[in-house]
């Protein structure tokens, strides 16, 4: 705390703040300042360059060809798993059930 403080009031002339002045604009001044540009507050936006990042197509492309590669195996596997369960949730056609078994008595 000591090493701050002391710091602090260690620093060479401050700049003192501008008197406030405490009266409205004119119309013209307000006219005047809505006109500025608010995008550019300082002159360094100027010279900042907006770097644009390029598409990533390697990427995109890999992504599109493992779906490619992959669906043909989700879809089989999609299709027999919902024919198992079809199977499993027929109500009275089970072939462990009935059926056969209970003419046969």
């Amino acid at each position: 705390m000591l090493v701050s403080g002391g710091a602090a009031l260690a620093q060479p002339q401050r700049r003192q703040l501008g008197s406030y002045q405490d009266s409205e604009m004119t119309l013209e001044e307000r006219n005047a300042a809505r006109a500025r540009p608010k995008s550019n507050i300082n002159a360094y936006t100027k010279d900042i360059k907006v770097k644009e990042e390029p598409i990533p197509w390697k990427a995109i492309g890999l992504a599109v060809i493992a779906f490619a590669v992959t669906a043909p195996f989700a879809w089989r596997a999609y299709k027999g798993t919902t024919r198992d369960i079809a199977a499993a949730n027929t109500f009275g056609t089970s072939s462990t059930r009935g059926g056969e078994d209970a003419s046969e008595q």
